[in-house]
């Protein structure tokens, strides 16, 4: 597959005619460049909002039941699909099976780079055979759209009868017929030729950080612009969850501590002790009755 790919096509692999004279800049003039061009990726991902809300409906519809999220990728593609679902469970509270990543060349890839892994078209295959099922999303990340390791990924999650959305900085490509939803933001040539850590890396991580905030939004796992289920596991983010209980539910610090502590600390279900003051199984049938909504628990207590 990968002899049939005309990648001196794809506009990640041009020379960028405004950084062709990069070795002779400075470091300021360096950073200005790049400055100038990581706009350009902002700007691409503007464009590609309609997509973007595309697949979040597409992966609330499916968490919603019962399926699990995957990235899958290869190099910085698939360390960022990494990183994205490692930040799932402290800042969101999902349990590390709902949002998972599928790496080329495995965890050893994650910190020492395996190029000749993202044309194992076998392993990707492998992969997601062993691990992906009927109603789960699977998000392809290529910034060349091209990548055969996310391509036969794709391939294998629609005859499994998984979702599939591609993330690619180029289009169209034959990626189109691999996937149900396609976020294409066109960031264009990069500073340094061919680098896609670069602005196809930034524009990538800006539409995960937008998939997977608007999906547990829509899960209820964030109320106002609150992490309700962050994972209190250091001292700062103890004081956070404390500070949440308080303003959230209007009481003081001592009482948001009383919660705190007598919730487990979970603070979504704190938050409704603090409030009402019932215990932790009150709580949490009220919250299970509102499919799990802090917002409608809440509303329905200040009818009281």
């Amino acid at each position: 597959m990968a002899s049939r790919i005309r990648y001196a096509r794809l506009a990640t692999e041009r020379a960028n005619p405004r950084s062709r004279a990069l070795d002779l800049l400075g470091p300021h003039e360096i950073a200005t460049l790049m400055n100038r061009e990581d706009r350009r990726a902002v700007r691409a991902v503007g464009r590609v909002r309609a997509a973007i809300a595309a697949a979040v409906h597409v992966i609330v519809g499916a968490l919603r039941a019962g399926g699990r999220l995957f990235f899958v990728g290869a190099g910085t593609s698939g360390r960022l699909g990494v990183l994205e679902a490692a930040e799932c469970p402290p800042t969101f509270g999902t349990p590390r099976e709902l949002v998972q990543a599928i790496m080329a060349g495995g965890r050893g890839a994650v910190f020492r780079s395996r190029e000749g892994a993202e044309d194992d078209e076998t392993a990707a295959r492998r992969a997601v055979r062993a691990r992906v099922r009927r109603g789960d999303v699977v998000v392809g990340i290529s910034a060349s759209g091209v990548t055969p390791f996310v391509r036969a990924a794709l391939d294998a999650a629609r005859k499994r009868g998984a979702k599939t959305v591609l993330i690619s900085s180029n289009a169209p490509g034959p990626g189109r017929a691999l996937a149900d939803v396609r976020i294409v933001p066109a960031t264009g040539p990069e500073v340094l030729t061919g680098s896609t850590r670069l602005k196809a890396g930034t524009a990538t991580k800006l539409v995960l950080n937008t998939l997977t905030t608007a999906a547990m939004t829509g899960l209820g796992r964030v109320y106002g612009n609150r992490m309700i289920d962050l994972q209190p596991r250091s001292a700062k983010l103890r004081e956070r969850a404390l500070r949440l209980i308080a303003e959230v539910a209007g009481v003081s610090r001592a009482r948001a501590l009383q919660a705190f502590e007598a919730s487990g600390r979970r603070v979504r279900i704190a938050i409704v002790i603090a409030r009402n003051g019932w215990d932790a199984a009150e709580a949490s049938r009220a919250l299970r009755a509102a499919g799990g909504s802090l917002r409608v628990v809440l509303q329905k207590l200040r009818r009281k």
